[in-house]
């Protein structure tokens, strides 16, 4: 299991995933999920990736691969002419690999996996999809602004509690860690180290990129502030009257 979360603000796109991958409570590893492509002042693309292992990385190493010969396999993703089209090509990959990796009578769903992809190519907006295995998406909207994808269900409170579009990278980054946070402590599927990376509107560049770990001094603080803030609310909450 995983969890990952990807979030659009007025300043542009929030990204978080967690890295640990297990098949097993004594079967844990540490793998990365998220991925990014970069044309400086052209484009940007970020994807993050939940689902059987084999098959995101063999997703990744398609679109990579087909990235670096443009002229064999076009349009690649440093080609595509929207986030639209990159989405479509993402998608399609999604279900060339299941394909492959699920012959006929055999069960797909072993193989399946989803992805969140977001970023901005010049002369377009910035925009956030989620793919799923099946290999069609939808896209963030006014009333879902943003789309979590592997162990979702303990860290979405907080995200429709307290987002707001106007938010500034570092909320952004506070509440996302809270959220993620909730999740560590909830699912042993769930770990750290966590990938964080939020790209500015119009900026065509990654703006900032960091990996957090269990000794990361701001997780600490945001994890413990988190517990003692929810304690402190309960106590203040009316008791039940008989």
């Amino acid at each position: 299991m995983t969890y990952c979360v990807g979030l659009k603000i007025d300043r542009g796109l929030v990204f978080m995933s967690d890295t640990r991958t297990n098949a097993g409570v004594d079967s844990i590893s540490i793998f990365r999920k998220m991925y990014t492509w970069e044309e400086p002042g052209e484009r940007v693309l970020v994807m993050l990736a939940a689902g059987n292992l084999a098959t995101t990385q063999a997703v990744v190493s398609l679109l990579d691969e087909r990235s670096k010969a443009p002229a064999e396999r076009s349009p690649s993703i440093l080609q595509t002419p929207s986030m639209y089209q990159t989405a479509r090509l993402v998608g399609n990959t999604v279900k060339e690999v299941i394909a492959s990796s699920a012959p006929t009578g055999q069960n797909a769903d072993a193989f399946g996996a989803s992805f969140i992809l977001g970023g901005q190519i010049k002369g377009t907006e910035p925009r956030l999809f989620l793919i799923y295995p099946e290999g069609n998406f939808i896209e963030t909207s006014e009333d879902t602004p943003f789309f979590q994808i592997g162990e979702t269900k303990y860290g979405k409170p907080i995200l429709v509690r307290a987002y707001e579009p106007t938010m500034t990278f570092a909320e952004t980054a506070k509440l996302l860690m809270v959220s993620f946070d909730s999740t560590v402590k909830s699912n042993l599927s769930v770990g750290l180290p966590l990938d964080f990376l939020y790209y500015e509107r119009d900026s065509y560049k990654v703006g900032y990129r960091k990996r957090i770990g269990h000794d990361d001094p701001y997780y600490r603080e945001i994890s413990d502030g988190w517990s003692d803030a929810l304690k402190s609310a309960f106590k203040r909450l009316p008791d039940f009257q008989e």
